[in-house]
């Protein structure tokens, strides 16, 4: 008696993940060519609660001198080829836990950029919202495709 061959693994972990991380790589690299030239502006309101000018020119938008836009920038493209259907497809279990261990580490970095936001500069930007709420929805897709993709690929 044969062993059954495998279930191969869903075709939707990559069809899902792969556009929102070009999105979030196309927002983060405008929220960098923002940061080092004023040429393209935000068109975001820069009085009031929503201040993207405040919150993009703080002291808190660089991190040890690199612009908070850049590590985002950064992220995303670490996180395309990542979610690339060949890397979803890979059998390879340190592709699939360090995936999940940087969606993690991009989520813990929004949690921290929010809170920022809203109790150190009470300032929120919406380009900014956008990217963190792009990271959170890529983090959950990816920890729900981790999940229901461990059998196939344990």
């Amino acid at each position: 008696m044969t062993e059954p061959e495998p279930l191969a693994p869903p075709r939707w972990p990559g069809l899902v993940t792969l556009p929102i991380s070009v999105v979030g790589l196309a927002v983060a690299a405008f929220l960098t060519i923002q940061h080092y030239t004023t040429a393209i502006p935000l068109a975001c309101p820069d009085t009031g609660i929503i201040n993207c000018t405040k919150v993009t020119t703080s002291a808190q938008s660089a991190i040890f001198g690199i612009p908070v836009a850049l590590l985002g920038l950064l992220f995303f493209a670490a996180m395309v080829p990542l979610c690339l259907p060949a890397a979803w497809r890979s059998t390879r279990p340190e592709l699939r836990w360090g995936r999940l261990a940087f969606a993690l580490i991009g989520v813990g970095f929004v949690v921290y950029l929010v809170y920022t936001e809203l109790f150190t500069l009470d300032a929120l930007c919406l380009w900014c919202t956008t990217v963190h709420v792009i990271t959170v929805v890529l983090f959950a897709v990816v920890a729900m495709a981790t999940a229901s993709t461990g059998e196939a690929n344990a």
